[in-house]
């Protein structure tokens, strides 16, 4: 079995979506790639509210009710301070910033935030996530296929107005997916469906913060937040 496909393609279909992005970034008016960018920020708020409330809300005895509260909290109120301990939001502008001057783009004032945004929305998915695993534990890529060809179109899309740094987070989606699929392959046994599930909720509503970012202004420290995504796996060793 080999594992570590899907992450190939995945990779290789975000270098592709951002050079054919960047090929129509110069025929898109300025006032065109703004409506784009609002669009998209519109667009990851729903995705990402639409896949927290699909764990959150409950449909029992005729009416609704909300479950994974205590969940949330601590995994947003432990992993933003840990995060912002870390300073990694500040590490991935860095990265971005590295990157920058190597590909001697310092005149693009949008590189580092379409590094940054355009990377946290591919890699913090449900798909990215639970199609890692899956490649990792049975060598089933499939899922992750399904989301290379999702992200091309939304790499297109945000390279059209982001330019050459949206391409790059090919980077952090190989090393991210790549880490995911590596460990699932030596500890699969180990994680639960409740953990997978646990983990896609979290992922979630860090895609809505980022949302809230691309649309209406940086309102989120959303790389800070990350370690969110340890604190279910840690709940649900010690706490269920």
């Amino acid at each position: 079995m080999i594992i570590g496909i899907g992450t190939i393609i995945n990779t290789a279909a975000v270098i592709a979506g951002g050079l054919i992005g960047m090929g129509l970034k110069n025929g898109i008016k300025k006032n065109m790639q703004e409506i784009m960018m609002q669009a998209c920020g519109v667009a990851t708020v729903f995705i990402g509210a639409g896949g927290a409330l699909a764990k959150m809300l409950v449909f029992e005895e005729g009416k609704f009710s909300v479950q994974g509260t205590m969940l949330l909290i601590l995994s947003l109120v432990l992993g933003a301070l840990l995060g912002e301990w870390i300073g990694i939001e500040q590490k991935m502008d860095i990265l971005g910033e590295k990157i920058k001057k190597a590909v001697k783009a310092e005149n693009d004032n949008l590189f580092v935030e379409g590094f940054v945004n355009v990377s946290l929305i591919i890699c913090i998915g449900a798909m990215a996530i639970v199609g890692a695993i899956q490649d990792g534990i049975s060598g089933d890529y499939s899922l992750l296929t399904a989301k290379a060809v999702l992200d091309m179109i939304i790499v297109v899309v945000f390279a059209a107005a982001y330019g050459v740094g949206a391409v790059f987070s090919a980077l952090p989606v190989f090393l991210y997916q790549g880490a995911i699929t590596l460990t699932a392959a030596f500890l699969g046994s180990f994680i639960s469906q409740t953990v997978i599930d646990d983990l896609t909720f979290i992922g979630s509503v860090l895609i809505f913060c980022v949302g809230v970012n691309i649309g209406f202004g940086k309102k989120f420290r959303v790389g800070n937040m990350l370690p969110a995504l340890i604190v279910p796996v840690i709940y649900d060793i010690f706490l269920r």
